[in-house]
C-alpha cells in the first residue's frame, strides 16, 4: 500500500486535505495516509501523528509555548518519515514548520509537492528560493501565481481553489433560498444580520472575539433590529465559543455549519484575517477584515510585511482596498464600528463593496481543484 504523508495543520488546509483522502475512498485507491490532520481526517483512515487542533498557533508567544509540542510531532515525521519512505509528502500552508520539513524530507529523498503555499508573492518573497531548493512542485491556487514561480524557475501546476468545490450556487444572490434560510433560522426579514467570525485559532480568539462583540455593542445601541451571528470555527466548539458570551446580552445566533452556510445569512461580517475573507468575499458579503496581535508580535509582522500594501487576502487578490482592513492600535471596537455602520447607512457604498467581491471569482479559476490534485499526484503513487 502506498503511504503519503500529509501536514494539514491550518483549518483550511484540513479541509483541502480531507477532500483528498475522501476522493482516493471513492475511487478505492490503496494509499495509507498518515501525518498532521483531523479527527474528520482520522474519521477517514488517517494516521494522526499530530493533531491540527493543537498545533494551529500564531504569533511568537504561542509558538514558543508550543515549542515542544511541535517539536516533537517534527521530530516523530521525521522519524516516521525515514522508516516509512512515503511516495510523496504533500505539505499544506503553515510554512515556517513546513519548509523545515521539506528540508529534512528532501536530504532522505522523499518528494516534497506544496498544495495550499505560502503567499511569497505578497511577502516574504525569499522563501521561494527555499521552496524552489527543497520542493518538487507547487499546486498554485490563483492564476497569477503561476508566472511568480515559473520567474523563480519553481515547476508549478495552477489547479484552482478548493474553495469553489464547497461552494454551493444557491448561496449567492438567490434572494427567496436567502429569505426561506433566515426564517429557518430565526432571522426575522426587518433584521440587520452582523457575523462575527474572531479566527481558527487559540490566540486569535482571545485577541478578537471581545473586540468584535464590543463593536456589536455599539452598533445595536443606535440599531434595535442587529441580530448577530456568531459562527464557530472548524478548530472549536460551541462550548468553547459560549464561554466568551456569559455577558453578551444582545440576541445572537451561535451557528457551528458548513462555512459557507454559516456566511450565507449575514448582510454584513467582521471577520478576522484569513482564508474565511475569501469565503465571505466569494458570497459578496460586504465585510472588515481587522487582525491584532500581542504588541511585539505586531511589530515583527510589520517588518516582515514592509512593503506589502495589503494584509487580507481580498484585498491582495484584487490588489486594492476592495473592503476595510485594520491591523492593531487600529482594532478598537468604535473605529470598527463606525466602520460597519456605513454598511448600514450608505446603500450604495454597501452595493458597490458587492459589485467589487464580484470579481474575485475570476481570479480562482475552476471548480474541480481537488480532482486535479488527485491526478497530479498520481505521478509519484506509480508502482
Amino acid at each position: 500500500m502506498d503511504q503519503v504523508l500529509f501536514v494539514a495543520a491550518e483549518a483550511s488546509s484540513v479541509t483541502y486535505a480531507q477532500r483528498i483522502l475522501e476522493t482516493w475512498k471513492k475511487q478505492g485507491r490503496k494509499v495509507h495516509a498518515f501525518g498532521v490532520g483531523s479527527q474528520e481526517m482520522e474519521n477517514l483512515g488517517f494516521e494522526r501523528l499530530g493533531k491540527s487542533e493543537e498545533m494551529a498557533v500564531v504569533g511568537a508567544a504561542e509558538i514558543i509555548n508550543h515549542f515542544s509540542l511541535l517539536k516533537g510531532v517534527f521530530d516523530n515525521l521525521v522519524a516516521e518519515a525515514e522508516k516509512r519512505r512515503p511516495k510523496v509528502a504533500v505539505v499544506m500552508d503553515y510554512p515556517e514548520f513546513n519548509l523545515m520539513l521539506a528540508k529534512k524530507l528532501h536530504a532522505l529523498g522523499i518528494p516534497v509537492v506544496y498544495y495550499i503555499s505560502p503567499q511569497v508573492w505578497a511577502w516574504r518573497k525569499g522563501r521561494v528560493k527555499t521552496i524552489k531548493k527543497y520542493c518538487k512542485k507547487v499546486f498554485v491556487l490563483f492564476p497569477f501565481e503561476v508566472p511568480f514561480y515559473e520567474e523563480h524557475g519553481v515547476p508549478c501546476d495552477f489547479v484552482g481553489h478548493p474553495l469553489l468545490d464547497e461552494l454551493d450556487e444557491r448561496l449567492i444572490d438567490d434572494e427567496a433560498y436567502l429569505k426561506t434560510h433566515r426564517n429557518q433560522c430565526g432571522i426575522r426579514d426587518d433584521e440587520i444580520v452582523l457575523g462575527l467570525m474572531p479566527g481558527s485559532r487559540r490566540l486569535e480568539l482571545k485577541q478578537h472575539f471581545q473586540i468584535q462583540l464590543d463593536a456589536a455593542r455599539i452598533l445595536a445601541k443606535k440599531y434595535p433590529n442587529l441580530k448577530v451571528v456568531i459562527l464557530t470555527a472548524p478548530t472549536f466548539s460551541k462550548e468553547q465559543m459560549q464561554d466568551y458570551l456569559e455577558d453578551f446580552r444582545l440576541p445572537y445566533i451561535l451557528l457551528k455549519d458548513e462555512p459557507f452556510r454559516m456566511i450565507h445569512l449575514v448582510d454584513m461580517m467582521l471577520v478576522a484575517s484569513g482564508t474565511a475573507t475569501l469565503q465571505v468575499g466569494l458570497l459578496k458579503k460586504p465585510m472588515v477584515i481587522m487582525y491584532k496581535m500581542k504588541w511585539l508580535t505586531g511589530v515583527f509582522a510589520k517588518l516582515v510585511v514592509r512593503g506589502t500594501k495589503y494584509f487580507g487576502l481580498v484585498n491582495l487578490i484584487l490588489n486594492r482596498e476592495a473592503v476595510p482592513e485594520r491591523f492593531q492600535s487600529e482594532v478598537t471596537p468604535e473605529k470598527i464600528a463606525a466602520l460597519l455602520e456605513r454598511y448600514i447607512v450608505d446603500p450604495a457604498y454597501y452595493s458597490k463593496i458587492k459589485s467589487d467581491l464580484g470579481e474575485l471569482r475570476s481570479y480562482l479559476g475552476d471548480k474541480g481543484a481537488t480532482q486535479r490534485v488527485v491526478a497530479a499526484l498520481d505521478e509519484y503513487l506509480k508502482p
